[in-house]
Parts: structure tokens; sequence; C-alpha cells
């Protein structure tokens, strides 16, 4: 089977990101499986790997990802100057340079130069010095790579959570909730799971947005107002889907086992058991967007910069997990190719009535 080219981007160059991307592609085997793409500068991973001397990984710059090394760490120089490094800080040469990685592999994505794109952690405070205006990669990615809509999924191997609001100010929230939302991010669900991880037929849960999903009315309306009557018409749409469920008894009770996949409505309301559950083991993937894009399930550990000390479980849960979903993608493509091609019968033509091969049938004798 062919490699697949994972390009990585560098995240914050004052975290841990570039600690837990060599980290994971120290891994035995991870050459057998994908050819690594790090966008960022030598100078720059030098600099990381110089922290983890254990670790003593093979890597090559080149300065465009047309070239590649196969059984080699690439790292595509974005930028040739030097850097100033401030493990553990928010600055604005760690947005910056976190930025302009993120622009490079996305436009060698857009290309076609690597297949997936994993990106490591950013800081929120770092990108806004250095000028970025979205709330995150998810909704920069959306935009950048042309998809109308995303979905942040959490991804595990036993639980999948989805959000239908993102990186929204609890506040907010509410009124981001109705009926028209909840039923285009359960519709994206449905379908990644189908095409991205294979389920034929799968069984979403949604989650109540108010304590006890609002008891009927009594805490709160959404429920009553918006989500039921999305679930209703998901249903009479042919969509396997249930709820609202009251989220702390749904997860208190380990419902969640019984579901492919999981609709919170915020944020924290989603990633709080998600983290308690498979925390280190599991990755966000953006579903919705024509790329895979996957990312761990931590932020830039400013705390932990510098000590060798991260876990980079995640960050190689994340690299496998685009692999798999690339992989599922090129198969469902197929299969569907398949399907659309039409059937050529193997018999041959009948002679037509007249020709030298054409036999009429006789009347049975009496």
């Amino acid at each position: 089977m062919e490699k697949v080219k994972v390009g990585i981007t560098v995240g914050d160059i004052n975290g841990i990101g570039l600690e837990v991307i060599l980290k994971a592609l120290h891994h035995e085997g991870i050459f057998d499986i994908c050819t690594p793409v790090i966008y960022g500068s030598t100078k720059v991973v030098s600099y990381h790997k110089n922290i983890l001397p254990e670790f003593r990984i093979p890597f090559q710059g080149v300065a465009s990802a047309e070239r590649l090394s196969a059984n080699k760490i690439n790292v595509v120089n974005c930028w040739s100057e030097s850097v100033n490094i401030t493990l553990g800080r928010a600055t604005e040469d760690g947005g910056k340079y976190a930025w302009r990685s993120l622009d490079c592999a996305v436009e060698d994505l857009k290309k076609g130069l690597i297949d997936v794109l994993v990106t490591a952690p950013i800081n929120k405070q770092a990108m806004e010095m250095a000028g970025f205006q979205w709330p995150g990669h998810t909704e920069y990615l959306t935009e950048k790579l042309g998809a109308g809509q995303s979905l942040m999924f959490m991804i595990s191997d036993d639980v999948r959570v989805g959000l239908v609001t993102n990186h929204v100010p609890l506040r907010k929230v509410p009124e981001k909730i109705h009926k028209d939302r909840v039923i285009e991010k359960v519709r994206l669900m449905e379908e990644s799971l189908r095409i991205d991880f294979g389920i034929e037929r799968p069984l979403i849960a949604v989650l109540g947005l108010n304590p006890h999903a609002g008891e009927q009315g009594r805490i709160g309306n959404e429920e009553v107002e918006v989500i039921r009557p999305a679930v209703v018409e998901l249903k009479n749409n042919n969509y396997m889907v249930m709820g609202p469920f009251p989220a702390d008894g749904f997860f208190g009770s380990a419902q969640h086992q019984r579901y492919h996949g999981i609709m919170a409505m915020y944020h924290d309301q989603g990633l709080i058991p998600f983290k308690l559950l498979t925390f280190g083991q599991g990755c966000n993937f953006t579903a919705g967007l024509p790329y895979v894009r996957t990312s761990p399930d931590h932020g830039t550990g400013y705390d932990l910069t510098g000590k060798g000390e991260a876990n980079e479980g995640s960050m190689l849960k994340a690299i496998f997990t685009a692999i798999d979903i690339f992989r599922n993608r090129q198969k469902y493509k197929e299969l569907e190719a398949a399907k659309a091609t039409p059937v050529i019968s193997t018999l041959p033509d009948e002679p037509e009535p007249g020709s030298e091969d054409y036999e009429e049938e006789l009347p049975a004798e009496e």
C-alpha cells in the first residue's frame, strides 16, 4: 500500500508541539505507513530535538514538498530567518510562525503535495498578537479549504463527540442553537461516520442544552422548541438519531457506549467527558472538509515545555487517524465508482432474424 504523505504543522514554537511531534515520529514502524513532512524550519526543529538527546531521528530540510525522502522526516523550510524561541510563553513570534507554518501546509495540501494535515497546538493569545483573525484551526481551515460547514469532531477508539458550537462564549451559546444548525451538524456527523469511519448505519445521540434536558420546558425551552424538532425531522429523513438526552446522566450511566457518535451543544459539554474518558488517546478531527485534518486533543502545554515530559499519545493518534480516514475515503470512492459502472453482459448477442445464424423455433409436433 502506498505510503500516505502526512503534513504536520509545528504549532506554537514555544510550546510542546515539536516535542510531541518528534516523539511520535520516533515510534517504530512509523516510516512504514507514512512519509512525514514537518512545516517549519530545520533550525527550530533542531532546537527542540536537542532538548530530547535520546531521540536520534534522521531528518532533512527541503525547499519544497515536491521532493521528499520516504524514510526520513522531511522539514519544509517555510522561513529562513532566525527565530527567537521563548519556551513556555505566549509571544508574537510564537503566533507568527505557527500561522506561517499553517499557511504553507494548507497551500501544499490544496496542491496535492501532501495527502493529509495534522496540526500541532496553537495559543489563542499568541495568534491574536500576530494578527490571526479566526477563533481557531477549525474556523480557519473551513474558510481556507472552501467548506461551507464543518464539524469539530473528537475521536477515540471508543467515543466520538461532535459539537454544534465550537469556540463560543457560554453566554452566547443559546442564541446559536437553532434547528437548522443542529440538523446540519448531525448530517455532517452521519456522513463522516459512514465515509470516514466505514459505519454503514450510524446511530447518533443528541444531548440537550439545559440541565436535565430542560425538563419539558421547566429549565429552558431549547429542547422543546429547537433540539427535539430537529431530531424528529432527521428521523423522518431516515437518520438513526435519538435524543435530546441530559448530558450528565448520559455519560454517567455509560449510555455513550451504545452510540457511534454523540452530538454536544457546546464545547465543554462535549470535551470534558471526552477528555476524562480518553485523554492522551483521542484526537480532534475536522469533519466536512474536502481534505483530512486532525490534531492532538491538548493545548500548547507551556508548563511542560522544555522538560521532555510531554506525552505524545494524542499526536500519534492524530497521525494514525488521519491516515485511516484518508484510506477510508479512498475505499469509499472506489466502491461508489464501482456502483456507478454499468454492468456489461457477457452473453453473446442474439442473431438478427433473417441472418445465417438465426434459427426460428418451430412449433412442437402434436
